[in-house]
């Protein structure tokens, strides 16, 4: 979570200061080590202390909140990261934009205990598999709390209804909100037609007014907590707010959602290029794969690895593993650094409505 207190800011800028120069080439740069750059709370920290202790490689570790944060540090490359976790569409930016380097997957010996459906699903955004190896996924919908919301959640229309002002918990990223609206109003998430952007901006307009917040990681603590009816969810979340509150329910809604993959990647400038296939070889054996699922609670796409959750409901859950054809699903793609920026800046609309 993050850090309120002003002093404790000050201490962490202090640290990341001191990380990034070792990132960067200005302090020491062992061969034994690999710089890895993650999502929050992406990994059960046992699996790092596995690694270190089985290859002699030590992991220096960091975090980022959304795929937005990540990409322009990559970049500009005054942090050097071996290995990073983005989503499918920001993949595919770093490929157009050359900020990767293809990874040997002669070097990735666990590679076949990934399910074919994942590498096919990851073509559309890494052509022929040469830069990315599926680590998790998962959909987006709607968590909603039984004992304060009595009808039936089917659509992405709920939560434009007035009588859940100020209970609604929206996703702080541009892609998710959009996609929301976008859906709603029967629009391809890829979308680029001038028309149908606006008209997802003017909805998510209308409905500002009724949401609590635009958070991301705090969805899952606040709707736990009982301090909102109604939140936009990313699917792993969800089975960890269930394990925390009986009363929470997750959706898939009828208009369809997103369903993502997150892979690991290796960046151009990475220093440690050999290292980084060690990590991920590592990350891909079953027993560090059930271990991660059971950690973080997202979608694995390790076929043995999901054989060894115990727990039948858990390994057969609709949440954890739905059905993909019983749903409209869609998967993000690149837009284009014009349609990007032109969709950011219509974000920006939103939030100062």
């Amino acid at each position: 979570m993050k850090k309120k207190i002003l002093s404790l800011a000050i201490i962490m800028i202090f640290l990341l200061t001191l990380c990034s120069c070792a990132y960067s080439g200005n302090g020491e740069n062992s061969d034994n080590t690999v710089y890895v750059y993650n999502w929050g709370e992406y990994i059960d920290p046992e699996v790092i202390s596995m690694f270190e202790e089985e290859t002699g490689i030590k992991v220096i570790y960091d975090e980022f909140e959304t795929n937005e944060i990540m990409y322009p540090r990559i970049e500009a490359g005054a942090v050097i990261y071996d290995v990073v976790c983005p989503s499918d569409y920001m993949i595919r930016k770093m490929i157009d934009n050359d900020l990767l380097q293809e990874i040997d997957m002669d070097k990735i010996t666990n590679r076949g205990n990934i399910g074919e459906e994942y590498w096919k699903n990851s073509e559309g955004f890494d052509p022929g598999n040469k830069y990315s190896v599926p680590y998790v996924w998962g959909t987006v919908g709607i968590l909603y709390n039984k004992t304060m919301v009595h009808e039936k959640v089917d659509s992405w229309s709920i939560l434009w209804d007035e009588k859940y002002k100020d209970e609604i918990l929206m996703q702080d990223s541009v892609r998710d909100a959009f996609m929301v609206a976008e859906r709603y109003l029967g629009y391809s998430m890829n979308t680029t037609d001038e028309d149908e952007l606006q008209e997802a901006k003017e909805l998510l307009q209308e409905q500002k007014h009724l949401v609590q917040a635009y958070v991301v990681d705090q969805v899952r603590d606040k709707m736990i907590g009982n301090e909102a009816a109604l939140g936009v969810i990313y699917s792993g979340e969800a089975i960890y707010t269930q394990r925390e509150n009986p009363d929470l329910e997750y959706v898939i809604p009828k208009e369809g959602t997103n369903v993502w993959i997150d892979s690991w990647v290796i960046p151009k400038n990475a220093r440690h290029k050999e290292n980084a296939e060690k990590f991920i070889d590592f990350l891909c054996t079953p027993e560090v794969a059930y271990m991660n699922f059971d950690y973080i609670t997202y979608s694995t796409p390790n076929v043995p690895g999901r054989e060894l959750i115990e727990d039948e409901d858990i390994r057969n859950s609709p949440i954890a593993f739905p059905v993909l054809s019983d749903y409209d699903l869609e998967t993000y793609t690149y837009l284009g650094e014009k349609a990007d920026r032109h969709l950011s800046d219509l974000w920006r609309e939103v939030k100062s409505y």
